[in-house]
């Protein structure tokens, strides 16, 4: 019985892709890492293991009983949220870790999940009011807090990624075109007057923007590191100088390249044939959440869920892939 109900939720070619990436990851990451003092694919392979039990878990759970904890869940997420704040380990000029038995932990990372089951609970009771702005300004607000936390961390990637789920919902939720219109106009007016300000965003932040428009006057400060990885993947020419072989990668070039810049790491030691077999195992990835998600129409909260987890995934990959070629 548990085999053949575990059998049903698995999508197999979705399974297949994800583990593709998986171990072509952890290919990589041992590549670039495996002459550190602790190389990064040994924690890779745990957490696939560990991703694994949860998968299983997962599928074998009925969904639907998530929105009975809906509440439980956006309030842990706050508490998470408010924990780093106030016993956060400042790293880098950020607070987004804490301590628990010693090992570290993001809380942001899971507040985008958690935003994801308890938004679609919120959605899907009210989903014949989303046409009405009462309940698509009731959706921001039940956002704008958990993204707020994460905003002053300051992350403004993770608090992105919230928005661009939210976005991704409301719209599979039937919400009006010329609303989020609106209200992308008046964020579009708010982003100006805080930017002017002077204050939430950081000096950091905005020389990072202007980077990017400018890329030739910042290349020995704020650019630096996306220049760098942009001679990095052009270097690697078709096939690549081979794993292990990246001379700016190993030679010390390249920031984060185990995280930020992984997808640098595959532009030069795979080339133009790697890199572009990881955006095609994407594309599958994205494509097949898509297909699923569009087969679940009588499903609202399960379509919700999906649509969340495709929107918070594509928005990772866009903006990981589009920072280190220079186009965000």
């Amino acid at each position: 019985m548990f085999e053949l109900r575990l059998r049903r939720s698995i999508d197999l070619p979705l399974l297949l892709l994800t583990y593709a990436i998986a171990v072509f990851g952890i290919v990589v990451v041992y590549s670039v890492t495996r002459s550190d003092p602790v190389p990064g694919h040994k924690r890779q392979i745990i957490w696939m293991l560990l991703g694994t039990a949860g998968l299983v878990g997962a599928s074998i759970f009925d969904f639907h009983l998530y929105g009975r904890f809906s509440r439980g869940f956006y309030l842990l997420n706050i508490f998470l949220l408010l924990v780093v704040r106030k016993f956060g380990v400042h790293t880098n000029g950020a607070t987004r870790w804490i301590r628990v038995a010693g090992f570290p932990f993001q809380p942001s990372e899971f507040a985008k999940l958690f935003v994801i089951l308890t938004l679609s609970s919120y959605l899907a009771r009210r989903i014949d009011t989303i046409g009405e702005w009462r309940t698509l300004l009731g959706s921001f607000a039940y956002i704008a807090l958990p993204m707020a936390l994460i905003l002053v961390q300051p992350d403004l990637g993770t608090s992105l990624v919230v928005l661009a789920i939210w976005a991704g919902m409301v719209i599979a939720a039937g919400a009006k075109w010329k609303q989020l219109g609106t209200m992308l106009l008046v964020g579009t007016l708010l982003f100006a007057g805080v930017w002017k300000s002077g204050k939430i965003i950081h000096d950091y932040q905005k020389q990072r923007l202007e980077s990017l428009f400018h890329q030739d006057e910042h290349a020995s400060d704020s650019g630096y590191h996306v220049m760098q990885a942009r001679i990095a993947i052009g270097s690697g020419g078709m096939w690549g100088k081979g794993l292990g072989h990246g001379s700016l990668v190993h030679g010390g070039y390249i920031p984060e390249k185990q995280t930020d810049f992984i997808f640098t790491d595959v532009g030069e030691e795979l080339g133009f044939a790697g890199a572009a077999l990881v955006v095609l195992l994407y594309a599958g990835l994205l494509f097949r959440g898509v297909v699923i998600t569009a087969a679940a129409d009588e499903d609202i909260p399960g379509k919700l869920i999906g649509v969340g987890i495709v929107a918070m995934l594509a928005f990772h990959v866009v903006l990981n892939l589009g920072m280190n070629v220079g186009l965000l």
